[in-house]
């Protein structure tokens, strides 16, 4: 058996319902999608590594919060269920919280990096550098543009930030895709028994972004033109290794995605 991991588990931590416009850019506005909130658990030697952590709970459920930071009607946050979305997926999948032994975020965007709060103080976790000074800047476009500096402004989170692309784990690399944020990034992650995926998260939210090589809607500093070529990249490095290109949020891919890891991983 080759260096890698050895079981990946798909989760799915809520959905958001939103202009499909944030996704592909120049889509007429009133064309809306329900979106899934990803996340990937994977068993990596020596423990199991997070990639994404949902939203933070907390902000969605006190309705004065919801106020302030989703305020607007044209993006509603869903929860997949009355507890913690994270610690119900990974009470489904028979993985305990405190077997998570490291956390990567693609980026600090509220539906990705909500869940830091659950890490804090308690395992490693993986960020570039230029994401998370974009994230601390105090620049009132930040929060804006919905990263919550309340998610992440933790002095007891143990951040590894990297400057571009970085092995995180055996046979799990961070692959830096800017545009999307500032330091957004995309992961590649071989299977120990052979094969593997690149999951792109929100530098690829849907299928044809990356099949029509369409660009994508939200984007941070860069024109909405540039934000093709991490997608570009994204499909050069698949296609050398003959791996399965992963949008971020299609909402027919991830459902996929789940079953088939449910039915070749017999263990879950």
């Amino acid at each position: 058996m080759r260096r890698g991991v050895r079981r990946i588990v798909p989760l799915l931590l809520g959905w958001e319902e939103l202009p499909k416009s944030v996704s592909v850019h120049g889509t007429p506005y009133e064309e809306r999608l329900r979106e899934p909130v990803p996340a990937v658990l994977l068993e990596c030697d020596g423990g199991w590594l997070l990639l994404d952590t949902g939203f933070n709970t907390a902000l969605i459920r006190d309705p004065a919060l919801r106020r302030r930071f989703y305020g607007s009607p044209a993006y509603q946050p869903i929860l997949p269920g009355p507890g913690e979305p994270l610690e119900e997926a990974l009470d489904a999948a028979g993985v305990a919280m405190d077997s998570i032994h490291a956390v990567a975020v693609s980026h600090l965007h509220a539906d990705h990096a909500g869940g830091l709060k659950h890490f804090a103080g308690r395992v490693p976790v993986h960020v570039q550098r230029a994401e998370l000074a974009y994230g601390l800047s105090g620049q009132p476009e930040v929060e804006r543009n919905s990263i919550f500096r309340v998610d992440f402004d933790d002095p007891r989170i143990d951040w590894r930030q990297a400057d571009g692309d970085v092995e995180i784990a055996p046979g799990v690399t961070a692959v830096l895709t800017a545009g999307h944020t500032p330091g957004h990034q995309s992961f590649v992650v071989d299977l120990a028994d052979g094969g593997g995926f690149v999951f792109a998260f929100d530098a690829a939210d849907l299928t044809e972004n990356i099949e029509h090589e369409l660009p994508i809607g939200a984007s941070i500093g860069v024109d909405p033109a540039q934000t093709v070529e991490p997608i570009r990249r994204l499909k050069s490095i698949a296609a050398e290794r003959g791996y399965e290109l992963i949008p971020g949020h299609d909402p027919v891919v991830w459902p996929r995605l789940r079953a088939s890891s449910q039915a070749r991983f017999t263990r879950l």
